[in-house]
């Protein structure tokens, strides 16, 4: 599509989809009501900004006063297919399998058939797994059910099933081949792995010079959010910029006033799906920071481009690939009678997220093994993502005025 065509079609779906959901999604209805907006005010996507912005705290919130979808789902439950649960918990109706826009951004990266593909995206309760084996198998590549986890089971499948695609983070391909060359072996010549797919966290620009020039893996990135329904953007063999799809509404917003930004300003990413009518979520806030470009790609592609993740706005963390919530964590050490002021601090080391949770104690001691097991275990089965490190503090040891999550990550 032209930019002219792009946005006619956009424009109208948007007007199909905000209808839609003030009809259906009691919670859609009420929001537009109290911000005293008809469907009719929004023709554009620029009338979003007449919106207010719904965040991932909202919808966990909306889920527990009218469960269990918060008064998003529009049509009757039977017509669900399955339900996924993210972190939060946000559970997560999908209506229909058939997801094929998926298939786009694998397609871009160049996966096809005859291709073998290791997924290590976990296919416990979140759709990453299921999703993204969805996508790979309209391009009729072969792929290998690994999930999350299980490195030395996932080392053996890519060596015995001659794997040459990889889908899953990119700290978790270069954990695997930091892994098989401590075992003596050489990952570029006792394995196939050619071309990976990879989400969930920044890719920086030394990873991915790492990959392509010492592994000679063909590397592509893509920015998936599960909340309004999947792949946002990918890239294509230009890498110059993650190419929109056409199945959402994208703004670029002032995480602080929600007013749309131009081209070239970085700010929050916004999104409303367009392709799921039983869905009526509307101007999603990823907390992601990014911007777009508008150019004229080589590849032939004339989507708008985001330029990748840039940071986080607000107080949820992506962490290897799973974002941690304060008030989950709250939830989680509510069972810890010890537990008091908590703190997130968010590193990156060797390639990868470190995670650390600093807590005070009420009372107990700092150095008790059984406590350490109870708020580990309470953290992982709220969070998913394992902690790296626990630091037990005595009451009083982080200033009052210390943000909540710190996120000392450098991208180089």
């Amino acid at each position: 599509m032209t930019v002219s065509e792009r946005k006619i079609y956009l424009d109208s779906r948007l007007r199909q989809a905000v209808s839609r959901a003030y009809r259906g999604a009691p919670a859609a209805r009420r929001m537009m009501k109290a911000a005293g907006v008809k469907p009719s005010d929004i023709t554009t996507v620029s009338d979003l900004e007449k919106l207010p912005i719904t965040r991932k705290n909202d919808l966990i919130e909306a889920q527990k006063v009218t469960p269990p979808y918060g008064g998003y789902y529009v049509g009757k439950p039977e017509g669900i297919e399955r339900i996924f649960i993210s972190p939060g918990p946000v559970y997560e109706p999908l209506h229909s399998s058939k997801i094929e826009w998926f298939a786009r951004s694998f397609w871009a990266a160049g996966f096809r058939k005859g291709d073998v593909v290791i997924n290590t995206f976990t296919y416990h309760l979140s759709p990453a797994g299921t999703l993204f084996q969805e996508g790979l198998r309209d391009c009729r590549a072969t792929v290998v059910v690994a999930g999350a986890g299980n490195t030395d089971i996932h080392i053996k499948a890519m060596k015995d099933l001659g794997v040459n695609g990889f889908v899953g983070t990119p700290s978790y391909l270069m954990s695997l081949i930091k892994k098989v060359e401590e075992t003596g072996s050489n990952f570029k010549k006792d394995f196939r792995i050619d071309k990976a797919w990879v989400t969930g966290e920044m890719l920086s620009p030394s990873m991915r010079q790492t990959l392509e020039k010492d592994y000679r893996i063909d590397t592509y990135q893509t920015y998936a959010v599960t909340e309004p329904g999947g792949t946002l953007a990918y890239e294509c063999s230009q890498k110059s910029g993650l190419h929109l799809m056409d199945d959402y509404v994208v703004e670029i917003v002032d995480p602080s006033t929600g007013k749309q930004l131009a081209p070239g300003e970085v700010g929050e990413v916004v999104v409303t799906p367009l392709h799921n009518p039983h869905w009526g979520l509307i101007r999603f806030g990823t907390g992601d920071l990014s911007k777009m470009i508008v150019d004229n790609c080589p590849c032939g592609r004339t989507a708008p481009k985001l330029v990748g993740l840039l940071g986080r706005s607000g107080e949820a963390v992506k962490v290897r690939g799973m974002f941690v919530v304060p008030k989950q964590v709250e939830a989680a050490l509510a069972a810890v009678n010890e537990a008091g002021k908590f703190q997130l601090v968010v590193r990156r080391i060797d390639n990868r997220d470190t995670l650390t949770l600093r807590l005070e104690l009420k009372s107990g001691n700092t150095d008790d093994f059984e406590l350490r097991k109870r708020v580990e275990s309470a953290f992982q089965s709220a969070c998913i993502v394992k902690l790296d490190r626990l630091e037990l503090l005595p009451q009083g040891t982080i200033p009052s005025e210390s943000k909540v999550v710190l996120d000392e990550r450098k991208w180089d």
